[in-house]
């Protein structure tokens, strides 16, 4: 795993046996409330097809980062076991997303001197060498760890928006390389829950990043869109725009906050307070909650305790306060991003807290912004019970893992000769996007 530095990526020997250009691609959702393994085929042409999945409950995390290694591990174990059982099949090595850890993005614009020849692969090659260069000197960045650090759209002479510079004529090649970084000891407890299991990390993906390659179209990205994925103890919030990433954010409060708030208010054990959320929780209320009463079973399993009725309306007041505190916290993590104005418009709810009932309203008058409910789609063969919002960023390492991609945090450049011209830098289309959503109105 790359640790405050960028280090080359390291070749499955196993996906190079793969007939027909097929490969494997294996997923672990490392999550608060618990673990899911995917384990797919992708060829390159076709939607990657599922051939195993497994789910394990976990209790070894707090706040999406590792607190107790051994439960970790032997959640990351068995749901992998289960993956692989229904692959037949045994797996080497993982994807892992983070949702916590300090998550941050940045942009390095770098830009070179072509001197008016033809872009060739050196050209670009000595371009995202700069961009290595630049962002190994970045201060700021000294003793994080870079997840990720991928180049957007290329500029040439100031005509931004070009997706592959080859083979035109230039004085003047640039590019915006998008940044994410982590806190480096919740990055290496993960690396090390996940070896633990006998796993080898390929790499670590940022929650936001994931989920938003399962839920999102690109037209959506195009015309600006936040994803908030509410985990179990941690949301994410990722903002894109221009068919890009923005920014990224992450809270630290979730779906099992509104689970202990049940629990705490009707003196509840919290697997109870989990159960009612589920079969009578809602968001959004209505007259009748008021006469519809449910039982709450006693703190104490003995004899002693007796259950107790209260209206309806009363647990979801528990739940409507608590997704109050959440969707301020949303709300004001998007105005620090720049998601306003005619470009911050749409919402896209997912994770396993999307699922309560009436969110996806609440949220809407609560932001004020159009809101919807996102699932992940794009896979064949993805089982019904891996279906739901609370496997968005699951399947989107799927995604992420099949798609063919430029990373400078797995895979330094070649640079060639003409690196010696050396680089110069000045704000790109990527940063200027990002301030022109920061100012808009």
């Amino acid at each position: 795993m790359a640790v405050a530095a960028l280090s080359p990526a390291k070749l499955n020997p196993g996906n190079l046996l793969k007939p027909r250009g097929e490969r494997l691609v294996a997923a672990l959702d490392v999550g608060t409330s618990k673990v899911a393994a995917l384990i797919a085929i992708a060829d390159g042409e076709n939607p990657p097809r599922v051939i195993g999945a497994g789910v394990r409950a976990c209790n070894g995390l707090r706040r999406g980062l590792v607190a107790d290694m051994a439960r970790t591990e032997t959640a990351v174990r068995a749901a992998m076991d289960q993956a692989e059982r229904a692959a037949g099949l045994e797996i080497e090595s993982v994807l892992v997303n983070l949702s916590a850890g300090g998550l941050d993005s940045d942009v390095a614009p770098v830009e070179i001197d072509i001197a008016g020849h033809r872009i060739e692969d050196a050209d670009v090659a000595t371009l995202l060498a700069a961009g290595r260069a630049r962002i190994e000197a970045n201060d700021r960045l000294k003793g994080r760890t870079i997840l990720h650090a991928e180049p957007t759209l290329y500029t040439i002479d100031g005509v931004d928006g070009v997706t592959n510079p080859r083979g035109f004529h230039a004085n003047r090649l640039a590019v915006d390389i998008h940044v994410i970084t982590a806190d480096t000891p919740p990055c290496r407890n993960l690396d090390l829950a996940v070896r633990n299991a006998h796993l080898n990390v390929e790499s670590i993906v940022a929650a936001g990043v994931a989920s938003s390659l399962s839920i999102l179209g690109q037209e959506e990205r195009e015309l600006g869109v936040a994803v908030v994925e509410i985990g179990a103890g941690v949301t994410t919030v990722a903002v894109h725009g221009g068919g890009m990433l923005l920014g990224l954010a992450a809270i630290p409060m979730g779906a099992a906050d509104i689970t202990a708030d049940i629990a705490t208010n009707f003196a509840c054990a919290r697997s109870a307070a989990e159960r009612l959320k589920t079969l009578h929780g809602a968001a959004t209320a209505s007259p009748r909650d008021n006469h519809e009463m449910i039982e709450i079973p006693p703190l104490e399993t003995d004899d002693s305790g007796e259950s107790r009725r209260v209206a309806k309306a009363e647990l979801i007041a528990v739940i409507r306060s608590r997704a109050d505190l959440l969707f301020r916290e949303v709300a004001q993590a998007l105005g620090e991003m720049g998601f306003h104005g005619s470009a911050g418009r749409q919402v896209v709810l997912t994770g396993g807290g999307a699922e309560l009932r009436g969110v996806a309203d609440f949220a809407q008058g609560a932001l004020a912004r159009n809101v919807r409910l996102g699932r992940p789609r794009g896979l064949i063969g993805l089982p019904e019970a891996q279906s739901g919002a609370a496997f968005a960023a699951l399947v989107g390492l799927i995604h992420y893992g099949a798609t063919s991609r430029i990373d400078l945090a797995r895979t330094p450049p070649r640079a060639s000769s003409r690196a010696a011209r050396g680089p110069e830098t000045q704000p790109g289309r990527f940063a200027r996007l990002f301030q022109q959503l920061k100012t808009q109105i």
